[in-house]
């Protein structure tokens, strides 16, 4: 039987590849004749240049940027024939920031302008940033900041970073010059920058924010969306992702951005749509199968994809919340639980790969086309 194994990465206990690898072992020991191909997904978010890479090689830049709060990080981004994929997450990720430390009107994306900034030395002709997993809310200024665009106040003096003084920004000094590059934001956050739905009010609280904090960032963002709109030419607060990555989306866009699903871009790149033509069975997974994953995650869009080729698809999770009917309905045949398998939780983060791998080897004897 061909099988095709396409997890989502396990929270924060296991990549993508990881669980991919994990899931290989436990399948290959419970059915040794079944032909397995390996597809670790990911959205713009955590595990966006570890996924690409292991689909399409090239070379990988190790830099040293600031982190959301300015002490040093190490990030990686990915460059592939002629293109720089960059992951906000690992200059102005919110697990980059102990929670007991976090400042979300501190918190900025002053490292994402730093990988820009190496990308464009390396002459690379396009630029994709996934957006998702951010610590700040500063709309993309620290990254303006980065790039030579510096946020200043009445006084003419640079405003400190982060999304909180950005209520003061009268204008910026100096511009961003990528010259002919094509600049791609990645994102699976359709959120506007600002109201109900945007990058504070609903992302602020995770990062941080307390209702005073949140209702200053909203302030700044305001502002900021109207720096930006002198930038752009054109109003950019409402548009499809601004909200993204606590507004680095808007920065994106205003800079000239073309808003894509980081899923879809993974999608294209990892050739997954080809692995499920071919596939007989498809097994995916993540660390939580739960009510969010019906709202368009990843492994809800696998088991959708399959469905349309009519093929089934599985999932394997840590914990599963999803009732038979309703992971029926997004193309689920069968979802199984690693911390039911093993009889806790607290069994399976014990030893993540290995307690997945075991759970594998049991479902791959119960699905014998």
């Amino acid at each position: 039987m061909r099988v095709l194994i396409a997890p989502d990465c396990f929270g924060g206990t296991l990549t993508a590849p990881e669980a991919a690898e994990a899931i290989a072992a436990g399948w290959r020991s419970g059915a040794p004749d079944d032909e397995l191909t390996l597809c670790p997904l990911a959205d713009g978010g955590p595990g966006f240049v570890e996924v690409l890479y292991s689909a399409l090689g090239g070379d990988l830049h190790h830099r040293q940027v600031a982190g959301p709060l300015g002490a040093p990080v190490d990030a990686v981004w990915l460059e592939h024939d002629g293109t720089a994929y960059i992951e906000c997450a690992q200059a102005c990720g919110l697990t980059l920031v102990p929670r007991d430390e976090r400042d979300a009107l501190a918190a900025n994306t002053f490292g994402v302008g730093e990988q820009i900034a190496h990308a464009l030395e390396r002459k690379v002709h396009t630029i994709v940033v996934g957006l998702g997993g951010s610590g700040s809310t500063d709309g993309g200024s620290g990254m303006f900041r980065a790039l030579g665009a510096i946020p200043v106040g009445e006084d003419g003096r640079p405003l400190p970073p982060g999304g909180g003084p950005l209520v003061d920004t009268l204008r910026l000094t100096g511009r961003v010059d990528l010259g002919d590059v094509t600049l791609v934001a990645a994102s699976d956050v359709e959120n506007p920058l600002l109201g109900k739905e945007g990058a504070a009010r609903v992302f602020g609280p995770q990062k941080g924010a307390d209702d005073l904090a949140v209702r200053r960032l909203e302030r700044s963002l305001a502002r900021w969306a109207d720096v930006l709109t002198g930038v752009a030419g054109r109003d950019v607060r409402d548009e499809t992702g601004a909200g993204a990555a606590g507004g680095l989306g808007a920065g994106l866009i205003a800079l000239g951005a073309t808003v894509e699903s980081g899923a879809g871009v993974v999608r294209r790149l990892t050739g997954l749509d080809e692995a499920l033509d071919r596939a007989q069975l498809v097994v995916t997974g993540e660390g939580s199968f739960d009510f969010q994953s019906l709202r368009g995650k990843l492994v809800t869009r696998v088991s959708g994809a399959a469905a349309e080729r009519g093929t089934p698809c599985v999932v394997l999770a840590g914990q599963v919340s999803v009732g038979r009917r309703r992971a029926a309905s997004a193309g689920v045949s069968q979802a199984y639980a690693v911390a039911e398998h093993v009889g806790s939780a607290e069994a399976s983060l014990a030893d993540p790969a290995g307690t997945l791998s075991d759970l594998a080897r049991h479902v791959s004897t119960q699905w014998r086309l």
